[in-house]
């Protein structure tokens, strides 16, 4: 072998061996961006004292404002918030949120998807067919009767319904600045859902009176997900923002490895 046909093999041996070890590096990069999806009934101001975390911890934070009208408006409104943000992402719901990231998570950014006290659909599931055969006993949400295609809950019950340990000024506050939630995007089914594809995390809110904790654990166990759980009402996000912030920590941290 001539001499320079020896260091053409010994730069290709070297290149080769770096390669591994670039890959590692980048897979292993910390995950800083985190899009924040909020559920029916509500916007996305629920998710401040999370935002004030993760941002005190060096985060970056998207809170999506979904209309709710239907289920392909929101996944649009997430996906461009997804792409705006910077690199890759903790793609995060609450509540009929869970619908909303199971279908945009698939999204090359998303490292992985948290469910916080939200319906994690499989194909062709919606939240209408989750909440068609609700568990014995389970409670049963104050949705009242549709107008014009969109649904508000019973402001009288809000509060015990939906965010039983919010304070009781702010609970108000949400009973009476709810978000009309259309019927479409209560129908809307997820056509490829993320947490088959990513890993995933899920937040069961033990006390919640909107989605039973028993569907909450059986949607997380059918996901695979990585699983916690605290006491706390269906507002979980309003009123334990600490744990919803650790949870998505984790999620950053396990997605990174």
């Amino acid at each position: 072998m001539t001499k320079s046909k020896m260091l053409l093999a010994a730069a290709a041996s070297l290149a080769l061996g770096a390669a591994p070890a670039a890959a590692q590096d980048k897979t292993s990069a910390p995950i800083k961006s985190v899009v924040l999806v909020h559920g029916g009934f509500v916007d996305g101001s629920g998710w401040m004292d999370v935002y004030k975390i993760l941002k005190k911890d060096g985060y970056k934070v998207t809170i999506v404002q979904n209309p709710t009208n239907s289920l392909a408006d929101d996944v649009a409104v997430t996906r461009r918030a997804i792409a705006a943000a910077d690199g890759q992402v903790i793609l995060v719901g609450h509540s009929y949120g869970g619908v909303v990231v199971s279908e945009a998570g698939t999204d090359p950014k998303v490292a992985g998807v948290v469910y916080i006290a939200a319906f994690a659909p499989d194909k062709g599931e919606s939240v209408s067919s989750l909440i068609a055969n609700p568990p014995a006993g389970a409670p049963v949400p104050p949705i009242l009767p549709p107008k014009d295609g969109y649904l508000f809950l019973d402001q009288t019950k809000f509060a015990a319904s939906f965010a039983a340990d919010v304070r009781p000024d702010l609970a108000q506050f949400m009973a009476d600045s709810q978000v009309p939630w259309g019927v479409e995007a209560l129908q809307g089914a997820v056509t490829s859902p993320a947490w088959r594809v990513k890993p995933s995390w899920y937040l069961v809110a033990s006390e919640d009176k909107m989605i039973p904790p028993a569907a909450q654990r059986m949607m997380a166990a059918r996901a695979g997900a990585h699983v916690s759980e605290t006491p706390a009402s269906h507002s979980v996000y309003v009123s334990k923002p600490a744990a919803v912030a650790a949870i998505i920590e984790q999620a950053a941290q396990g997605a990174a490895k």
